[in-house]
């Protein structure tokens, strides 16, 4: 009998970290199929589908990925090669593993321009 509260306090524990609110995001214009990484600032990870991707200006591209890339909102890390200065809709990304290894490789969807809620 002891195992199992152990077991369900650690699934307690670990519940929390999966279960992430992503900001809400009002599109504010037309999907765009690639951004210019020059102009890229920042990045977001908010799940382990949605990533929001700052530009200069302030301005947000929410990318939601053709399916749900695992560990990418736990790890909130990933990496991308691209030859020619944008990042696009083909392309694919790899999440960065905190042990120094590489997860699941995941493609990106539409960059859609938002606002986000604060």
């Amino acid at each position: 009998m002891r195992p199992l509260p152990f077991a369900l306090a650690a699934f307690a524990i670990a519940a929390p970290a999966a279960a992430r609110d992503v900001p809400v995001a009002t599109p504010v214009g037309e999907p765009v199929s690639c951004i210019q990484l020059n102009q890229l600032r920042e990045t977001h990870v908010r799940s382990d589908q949605v990533i929001d991707f700052e530009l200069t200006g302030k301005r947000i591209y929410r990318n939601t990925l053709d399916g749900a890339c695992p560990s990418l909102g736990f790890e909130e890390r990933f990496a991308y090669s691209v030859s020619n200065g944008q990042l696009c809709s083909t392309d694919l990304i790899t999440v960065l593993q905190s042990t120094g290894g590489r997860g699941a490789t995941c493609g990106l969807g539409k960059f859609q321009p938002v606002s986000i809620a604060k």
